[in-house]
């Protein structure tokens, strides 16, 4: 690996934005510059903190508070509201309280009697690592780089080649109030020391100002990357390369047929969603000679493997033979085997006080010339679960190439994933949404109706990937929704449901980029109106490709998918009150609808055994928002009823029988109740969304 400036952190602090800052808001500061760049810290990773004098709203005299990063937070993205703050004094008298190493964690149970203001966040278990360290700010956080060193077998040594007397060391100890006392002790005990590394975790950095405490950090982790560069310097990566990359195109075919197939393996005690990461770092890992050797050894960071369990699964898949038929095949004994070696070392590490198994499936799965699948509960834990194990593979890299890697010894790592602690933050999270780790494909994703079902279903849990012709309007709403819910629940994808290649194209980019598909909204509409005989083969034609043809396609593609995953689905049409009951001058338009109906039924029947469900949405006169009646259809059914275009819509309520308007969010709500188990026991029906529309019926 060839040296690279470009590895080297960049100071990114600005005096004259800082001296404007507050006290709280220059740790904050510093905080969001720090988690900005993910080879500092990973996400969620790391703490900062800072002791600030305020003034005590009861007592009104001056006292020190720790303002520390709080429970669950993210240092990179948060906000002066994530931050615990507790009175140092407080903190200080626990000692007295401190029993012992064996009954450290009872102390976590006193901190919130410390909080300052009644500050409602959460104080966590990092926290007295930096209460008594004796200085006032104090950063701990996961550089790759440091952890390469923190990670190696003889990483005290390397400590001390590297950072000299400036950084001190500390075996593995696991987070909690003991390990506190011990910074405590060597940072006050080596007063010339700017930090410490801790074995097999990461760097403590520290300083009596804001600004200082961050450029100390930088330059420690600077240090240590120069290092590593120098020493790496035109040696190959994890013994070198044993597979070649396919190319970016095969490599998402493969993925794309992959995932699927293992969400549906892995989604029974969790329904999973899938990320795909083929970064070059990930591409020289897979592809390395050292790939079997150094998964198997696990993770060492506790963060990591928090995140992606200790050790990856490795798909015994070869690039140059391109035998995924045979990893597909041999996906259930892999699996087998890896749930059985996940139950073997519960088992053996085990104490009698801990919380059950908890899912055995694998997180991260490496694929040879392909790059890294992760499956999690939903999106953004997948993809970070992926951005950690990267974090991992760097720090493997690093390790391996100036001594031997250790993983962490798999007790710690047990005490860690099953400590009571985590599970009681397991317990604390809020319960799952309805449609929590399920996929939702939605055609017509641009207008009205679509975009009322897709904020519908996120609301409720799911991922969305939005489909439309419209590529300007669909990327307006992908950036709305983006805004909206965040980047990792929505996609889209530009797509023509009458073209067969391009809506294979659109499933398989929901495969990639979700792991799988649960829902289909098939939305996607046209309207057109013209006397029988003046109704031309190509406005009929343009009719069936549409809604029958175009719903036929999108439907298959996405059948075809649910039956690779095995874990059943819910396929919703949005057809028209016109599938049951013709109009005057709309053949064209009806006869396509009512085919959307018949093939719901088809669909249901063949589905059954599978537990797919299909069902029909049935719309009438949604005017607000609809694409189709801001144009020539809006004139045509206006003139069909002898009205001006600006009657039409009260036209449509007076002539229902609760005298209602119909709006895409009633759309909406009735295309979420097929979508979840609420609608579990119905399939081949139809719903109207009507108002009241006596002639449609159902019969």
């Amino acid at each position: 690996m060839p040296t690279n400036n470009n590895n080297q952190i960049p100071n990114l602090w600005d005096d004259t934005r800082a001296a404007s800052l507050s006290e709280a808001e220059l740790l904050l500061y510093r905080s969001n510059l720090l988690g900005s760049d993910k080879r500092v810290t990973n996400y969620g990773g790391g703490n900062t903190s800072a002791k600030i004098q305020q003034s005590d709203p009861l007592s009104g005299e001056t006292v020190t508070v720790l303002w520390v990063k709080g429970s669950g937070g993210d240092i990179g993205s948060m906000a002066l509201d994530g931050f615990a703050t507790l009175y140092l004094d407080k903190l200080n008298t626990l000692k007295t309280l401190y029993r012992g190493e064996e009954y450290e964690d009872e102390m976590v149970g006193y901190l919130p009697h410390c909080t300052f203001n009644l500050n409602n966040r959460a104080a966590s278990i990092d926290t007295p690592l930096h209460a008594y360290v004796p200085f006032t700010h104090v950063d701990h956080l996961h550089p790759d780089a440091v952890i390469a060193v923190a990670a190696s077998q003889n990483s005290r040594e390397l400590t001390e080649v590297i950072f000299g007397q400036d950084i001190g060391w500390l075996p593995w100890r696991r987070p909690g109030f003991q390990l506190g006392l011990e910074l405590e002790q060597i940072a006050r005990e080596n007063p010339h020391l700017k930090g410490v590394v801790l074995e097999a975790h990461g760097l403590f950095t520290w300083a009596n100002d804001a600004k200082s405490c961050y450029e100390t950090s930088l330059a420690m982790i600077n240090r240590a990357q120069q290092w590593l560069d120098q020493k790496l310097q035109n040696q190959p990566a994890f013994n070198g390369q044993r597979h070649e990359s396919l190319s970016a195109t095969k490599r998402q075919q493969i993925a794309s047929q992959l995932m699927p197939i293992i969400r549906g393996k892995t989604s029974h005690h969790q329904r999973q969603i899938g990320h795909f990461n083929d970064a070059p770092e990930v591409l020289e890992f897979v592809n390395s000679q050292a790939l079997i050797s150094l998964a198997e050894l696990g993770t060492s960071c506790p963060d990591h493997f928090l995140r992606t369990k200790i050790k990856p699964l490795v798909l015994e898949y070869n690039p140059e033979q391109d035998n995924l038929a045979q990893v597909i095949d041999s996906l259930d004994a892999q699996l087998q085997a890896y749930n059985q070696d996940y139950a073997a070392y519960y088992e053996r590490c085990k104490h009698p006080n801990s919380p059950a198994m908890r899912d055995s499936n694998p997180v991260i799965y490496l694929v040879p010339g392909v790059g890294m699948l992760s499956f999690a509960k939903d999106k953004a834990t997948a993809r970070i679960a992926g951005e950690f194990y990267l974090n991992a593979i760097n720090v493997m890299r690093g390790a391996a190439g100036v001594s031997d890697y250790m993983g962490l010894p798999e007790q710690q790592a047990f005490n860690i994933e099953y400590w009571l602690l985590e599970e009681a933050k397991l317990q604390r999270q809020p319960k799952p949404k309805s449609l929590a780790g399920r996929v939702a494909v939605v055609t017509g994703g641009a207008g009205g109706i679509g975009q009322a079902t897709a904020a519908r279903l996120i609301r409720e849990g799911a991922c969305v990937l939005l489909l439309d012709i419209d590529a300007e309007g669909l990327a307006r709403t992908e950036s709305h929704f983006r805004d909206t819910f965040g980047a990792d629940n929505i996609s889209s994808f530009t797509m023509d449901v009458t073209q067969e290649q391009e809506v294979a194209a659109a499933l398989q980019h929901c495969c990639l980029t979700f792991g799988g598909v649960d829902i289909l909204v098939s939305n996607a509409g046209i309207a057109s109106s013209a006397p029988l005989d003046e109704t031309t083969l190509e406005l009929w034609q343009r009719n069936q490709d549409i809604l029958s043809t175009g719903y036929f396609l999108v439907t298959r593609e996405t059948f075809k998918v649910m039956k690779q995953q095995n874990i059943a689905g819910n396929i919703i049409f949005v057809s028209s009150k016109n599938g049951l009951v013709a109009s005057a001058n709309a053949s064209a338009y009806c006869t396509a609808k009512a085919a959307e109906i018949q093939l719901a039924r088809s669909v249901a029947l063949e589905g059954a055994p599978l537990g797919i469900r299909a069902n029909v949405v049935n719309p009438d006169a949604v005017l607000r928002g609809s694409k189709i009646w801001t144009g020539k259809w809006r004139e045509e059914r206006a003139s069909a009823y002898n009205m001006s275009v600006d009657e039409l819509e009260e036209h449509y309520r007076q002539r229902s029988l609760l005298k209602l308007n119909v709006l895409p969010e009633d759309i909406a709500e009735a295309i979420y109740f097929f979508a979840s188990d609420a609608s579990a026991k119905s399939t081949g029906n139809i719903l109207n969304v009507d108002a009241g529309h006596a002639p449609s019926f159902t019969r």
